[in-house]
């Protein structure tokens, strides 16, 4: 009888044990998911909100390409307000919905529509970059303001016509599903059907995907032309000096052809940038949109954890506070805006840039040479507007 007390003790203690270790992860992990998701809210903010008042006060980066670039972080900034708190709150609150069935309309909308508008933006500073790379004389001509104007809008009603008109005709879920919605106030389910998941997933991602990657190669390869045209260049000019200075003759480079060096130079480096744009663009947004046509067109045969979905999720939000991120790092009319707002030249570690700074702000904007937008500079031409 003894034994068996014991026994039933030690048991008791291991459930006991094993049920504490359960629990203890849980908490980890829910206290881990809570602040990431509040870190890259508050990240997304900060960020794109930095973007959009650097572009406002500083006459330097009120250029035509800058024009997406504000749109595009009015976009991340308005998923990181109006998409990223209902979603957590819903995370946090295990799938409850406390908001009311318009608001479950609303936010479903506002998830597809901001998300597709985020994309598209950085499909059109592709194209801008594209023709910037390969036709720069004749940019201007090409990329006036009317026409950046129209690209926006298009973006724009694009982005609505993929997210609201669906979502409030309720054309993009089942009959079942709508029923199910107007039942369960608690919750706030986006079921699509197989159609819709088809059609927005080749609207919001494939096709503009498709397009930035075909574009991005195309950027590469000319750089890559462009930078052996440099290297034969400048070796034939080197050979050419030795020649002439052993004939004691003087030999002047000039400042077209040290200029022309340079814009070649800066067009490769933006290259490398917006291949890094788009791989964060496609680590982002690929695994969700693979997932999301695979499970709509499979559908009960795709069995998944809701963890899956909800990390798929979250890997897309990430997006809209990489790209603040990105151009403080390479850009660095950007980085040396920040430093500016934020205080930062007396700082040792942004000493350097702090010089650039007030150097780059003082001088006359036409004696620029590096005039750089978000993933290319810019040509010497080109005025702010």
């Amino acid at each position: 009888m003894q034994i068996n007390q014991t026994a039933s003790r030690t048991n008791m203690a291991d459930f006991t044990n094993e049920t504490y270790v359960e629990e203890s992860s849980l908490d980890f992990l829910f206290i881990f998911r809570s602040i990431a998701m509040v870190a890259i809210m508050v990240c997304a903010v900060f960020g794109n909100f930095l973007v959009i008042i650097s572009v406002y006060k500083f006459y330097r980066l009120r250029v035509l390409t800058n024009y997406f670039i504000v749109s595009l972080a009015f976009a991340d900034l308005l998923v990181a307000l109006m998409v990223m708190p209902f979603s957590a709150s819903i995370e946090i609150m295990n799938g409850q919905w406390f908001f009311g069935r318009t608001m479950c309309d609303i936010f479903n909308a506002n998830d597809v529509l901001f998300s597709t508008a985020s994309i598209l933006h950085l499909c059109c500073i592709s194209m801008d970059r594209y023709i910037a790379i390969m036709y720069p004389l004749k940019y201007d001509c090409h990329m006036t303001r009317v026409r950046v104007l129209v690209m926006l809008v298009i973006t724009w009603v694009s982005s609505v016509c993929i997210s609201y008109i669906p979502v409030h005709s309720q054309l993009y879920t089942t009959k079942e599903n709508v029923l199910e919605l107007y039942n369960a106030t608690n919750t706030c389910p986006f079921v699509v059907n197989t159609q819709y998941a088809v059609m927005s997933s080749f609207v919001s991602f494939w096709i503009p995907g498709a397009i930035m990657v075909c574009l991005y190669v195309k950027i590469y390869l000319e750089a890559r032309r462009q930078e052996h045209a440099i290297q034969s260049t400048v070796m034939l000019h080197t050979n050419y000096h030795s020649g002439l200075l052993a004939n004691g003759s003087r030999y002047t480079d000039t400042s077209e052809q040290r200029n022309e060096r340079k814009r070649i130079k800066r067009e490769h480096k933006a290259a490398k940038t917006l291949g890094i744009i788009m791989g964060a663009f496609l680590a982002c947004f690929m695994p969700f949109f693979s997932w999301y046509v695979i499970t709509n067109i499979c559908q009960e045969a795709c069995p998944y954890p809701p963890v899956l979905s909800s990390t798929l999720f979250w890997i897309g939000y990430f997006n809209s506070c990489l790209n603040p991120i990105i151009y403080a790092y390479f850009n660095r009319d950007f980085r040396n805006a920040f430093i500016k707002l934020l205080k930062l030249e007396k700082c040792r570690c942004f000493r350097q840039d702090s010089d650039v700074v007030h150097l780059n702000y003082a001088t006359n904007i036409s004696d620029h040479k590096d005039m750089t937008s978000v993933h290319l500079s810019v040509d010497t031409r080109r005025q702010p507007v």
